[in-house]
């Protein structure tokens, strides 16, 4: 829409189906690719992504006019039937139901960007359990733990 200014940028969280370790590391690159793809299909701007063997970080610059849970909710679906049909995986693989997503201003763009490409590092020494529950912190998001990411 003409004169419509907007400058929104979204982290999203979302994690395997039972945080299982199934997206494997040789086809990480690949997979990020496909991500990349479905982010620019729905006119958003992707600044960073990272899988993790058992969850996924994605950095974007958003539109107002896309809803956020028709977004992921695409994104988690179209990028299962990927995984699916290169068959990495034996048996099915499948995404878990809900999603974290965070907001953040333009100053936090850097910081949030690298945050993200230093998962492999920052995981060394913190659980994805302790850095979901952080995230929950830092935002002051009241939850109950039955309700978060199957953590086992």
């Amino acid at each position: 829409m003409a004169n419509t200014f907007s400058q929104i940028y979204l982290q999203f969280v979302f994690a395997v189906k039972h945080r299982q370790s199934l997206i494997p590391k040789e086809h990480k690159e690949e997979l990020h690719k496909y991500i990349t793809g479905l982010v620019r299909n729905r006119n958003a701007k992707l600044l960073a992504v990272h899988c993790m063997p058992d969850h996924t970080h994605l950095f974007v610059g958003f539109k107002p006019s896309i809803l956020i849970s028709d977004f992921v909710k695409e994104i988690k679906v179209e990028s299962n039937e990927f995984i699916n049909g290169k068959k990495w995986i034996k048996g099915k693989f499948n995404w878990q139901e809900g999603y974290g997503v965070f907001s953040y201003s333009q100053s936090h763009i850097d910081r949030v960007i690298k945050y993200i490409m230093n998962q492999e590092k920052r995981h060394l020494k913190k659980s994805f359990s302790q850095e979901y529950h952080e995230f929950l912190e830092k935002f002051q998001l009241p939850y109950e733990e039955k309700f978060l990411f199957e953590f086992y």
